[in-house]
């Protein structure tokens, strides 16, 4: 969902820009007294150097990249939401030193994109992949079809930054490909159970993970603009929210646990008044998992469960 920009976060990010343009200097020195080594395209001898702007992406970064890559989270704090991230000086170094930077997009990192705009670094916009607008859930790293696009993108730019190694990054790929072909698999197995289900959230995270399962965003409208907008869902948007609940027209509610507040508490209590079963998941990937596809299979399997209550 479409975030509003905060003027603190704007003023942060121009520091750090500054911060990295002076930085940018002495690195542009350092590459010219090193082009006679190696080739731009050419650089099998160290590891290409990848920052991801939020650690939804970093094990993909990390698997197709296997020990050719070095990849570093720019945020990976699970307590701080990407949208009102301020990143710090040291923060855009690391985004202006790399080769390679992925990034969400959909507005959902307008920090990372513009430092590394700034820093003219090859960018791999996850949204920009697969097509998704600005303005558009950015929750994207749940859609499949979202990280097969960005996988194949990410392939693609590692491959020119480091030409010698193009065999062994398409071997990487495919590796990756199978992995995510048996999460596309658990997904089908999950539909049989999850299709044409009506579901509500608290926070529209899980929107592509749904929409893959076939399920129905049965969210109250009123509530559901409010937070996207955000802000306070009024009392009649919480109360039809509680309604609909009560009348079993919602199959299972989505809670955000990274976004709760006295109003989410409302609303889950009033699904466990009505029985209603609810998938609790988080934004950030949790510190439990060190990878992307197991994380979203584990969230398939907690929808499969949820819809066989």
């Amino acid at each position: 969902m479409s975030r509003v920009v905060r003027t603190g976060a704007a003023l942060g990010i121009s520091a750090a820009l500054m911060f990295a343009a002076a930085c940018g200097t002495s690195s542009a020195t350092d590459a010219a007294s090193t082009s006679s080594k190696a080739s731009a395209g050419s650089t099998s001898a160290e590891q290409v150097n990848v920052a991801v702007s939020v650690n939804q992406w970093k094990s993909l970064a990390e698997q197709i990249g296997g020990d050719k890559v070095s990849v570093s989270a720019i945020l990976s704090n699970q307590n701080v939401e990407a949208h009102d991230f301020e990143p710090q000086p040291s923060d855009v170094a690391k985004i202006s030193k790399a080769k390679i930077v992925v990034a969400n997009g959909a507005d959902y990192d307008p920090w990372a994109t513009k430092a590394a705009a700034n820093a003219n670094v090859t960018v791999v916009n996850a949204a920009d992949a697969a097509g998704i607008k600005e303005g558009a859930n950015p929750h994207i790293w749940f859609s499949a079809e979202v990280r097969k696009a960005t996988a194949k993108s990410y392939v693609e730019q590692l491959k020119k930054v480091d030409a010698a190694d193009a065999d062994y990054f398409d071997a990487q790929y495919k590796k990756w490909e199978q992995s995510e072909s048996k999460l596309e698999d658990a997904i089908t197995e999950a539909k049989k159970t999850t299709k044409g289900l009506a579901y509500a959230a608290t926070e529209s995270v899980a929107y592509y993970l749904a929409e893959d399962l076939g399920m129905k965003d049965a969210t109250p409208t009123g509530y559901a603009q409010a937070t996207t907008n955000e802000s306070e869902p009024s009392p009649g948007d919480i109360s039809a929210f509680q309604k609909q609940l009560a009348a079993g027209s919602i199959d299972m509610l989505v809670l955000n646990e990274q976004e709760t507040n006295s109003t989410t508490d409302m609303i889950s209590k009033s699904a466990e008044k009505a029985g209603v079963p609810i998938v609790r998941l988080t934004e950030s990937m949790p510190e439990d998992y060190t990878d992307l596809t197991a994380w979203v299979e584990a969230l398939v399997s907690d929808f499969s469960d949820a819809a066989q209550k």
